[in-house]
């Protein structure tokens, strides 16, 4: 592809870690927009070749100065990775109007809410639940309506629970709760909320920034659309936590219990997430990605979550009862 000029606004997040490298050795001349409150999950020398740009959006978006920011870095491509309200969006396509910058936006899959179809595509998702998924979907349309009218140029992108090494993935009962890994570790039961026959949809960030970055390179089939990226496959409680046991020797048991149990032996903050994930039972299709941009995941929604896994190991942050035997 032709060099571009690409401003990335959160570039040192889950996505950016993987995307900015990919963009510098794709031959772009790269600016990041972040905080500067932390660097990339994985070091990589690619950001050696970076302009580094230092700033709080959230404060520019209330003084109204975010989009002026961007548009006088003169960007042929932006990227934005932390778009979180409608208000926030369309203070960026208005600063970016009579220019020809294509502007490629990170949703998410929660602009869907509990699965009735499956598997959900980008037209027949059910209404979205909670106010990140109601911003993220209406931010989603917001984006196609402009374009449809002859304004920006804009896609929208929405990743499945991203994962990879550097975090905490999503774990099988849908939660952040690291006693799960040494519970699954040991071989000891496991409380499982409902079924088990919930679905959770990851991808590995490298794929979510493979995506953005055939989204860049494509602009005449991505403007104007949207898009879901997950990993080809997803996984239900039950399968998770049966793989993740497996992974240090050992055999998931399981012990079904109803929700109103699992809010009472579970922190609240960890049986919430559960059901925020596990409600939803999202299984998503890619079709659209494929065919319209090329997208070939990498990592099977198996091999995402081991490789976030296997970093937590070996880095010791997460308490295991043995090492890995994979």
């Amino acid at each position: 592809m032709s060099s571009k000029r690409i401003v990335v606004v959160g570039a040192t997040g889950h996505i950016g870690t993987f995307l900015v490298p990919r963009l510098v050795r794709a031959g772009h001349d790269v600016v990041t927009i972040s905080r500067g409150t932390r660097s990339a999950y994985v070091d990589a020398p690619e950001w050696q070749h970076v302009e580094q740009v230092t700033a709080d959006r959230e404060q520019e978006d209330r003084d109204g100065t975010f989009g002026d920011r961007i548009v006088a870095l003169r960007p042929d491509v932006v990227v934005d990775l932390v778009c979180f309200t409608v208000a926030s969006a369309a203070a960026l396509v208005a600063a970016l109007r009579g220019t020809d910058v294509h502007l490629v936006h990170c949703g998410s899959i929660w602009r869907a809410g509990p699965s009735a179809v499956l598997p959900v595509t980008e037209d027949n998702g059910t209404p979205p639940q909670g106010e990140y998924g109601i911003q993220k979907d209406a931010i989603a349309r917001m984006l196609k309506e402009e374009t449809a009218a002859g304004g920006v140029a804009t896609t929208s992108l929405h990743p499945g629970h991203i994962s990879g090494p550097g975090w905490a993935p999503i774990g099988p009962v849908g939660n952040l709760d690291p006693s799960v890994w040494q519970t699954l570790s040991a071989g000891e039961p496991l409380l499982v909320p409902g079924l088990g026959a919930e679905s959770m949809h990851h991808v590995h960030a490298d794929d979510v920034a493979q995506a953005f970055e055939l989204a860049v390179e494509h602009r005449d089939a991505a403007a104007g659309q949207d898009f879901t990226v997950v990993a080809p496959t997803a996984l239900t409680v039950r399968g998770y936590a049966a793989l993740a046991a497996s992974w240090f020797g050992r055999e998931a048991r399981l012990e079904s219990v109803s929700w109103d149990r699992f809010r009472q032996v579970v922190p609240a903050e960890h049986a919430e997430a559960s059901w925020e994930h596990l409600s939803r039972s999202h299984v998503f299709s890619i079709d659209k990605a494929q065919r319209l941009l090329g997208y070939a995941p990498r990592y099977t929604a198996e091999e995402t979550v081991l490789d976030a896994v296997r970093w937590l190991v070996d880095d010791d942050e997460v308490a295991v009862a043995g090492p890995l035997v994979v």
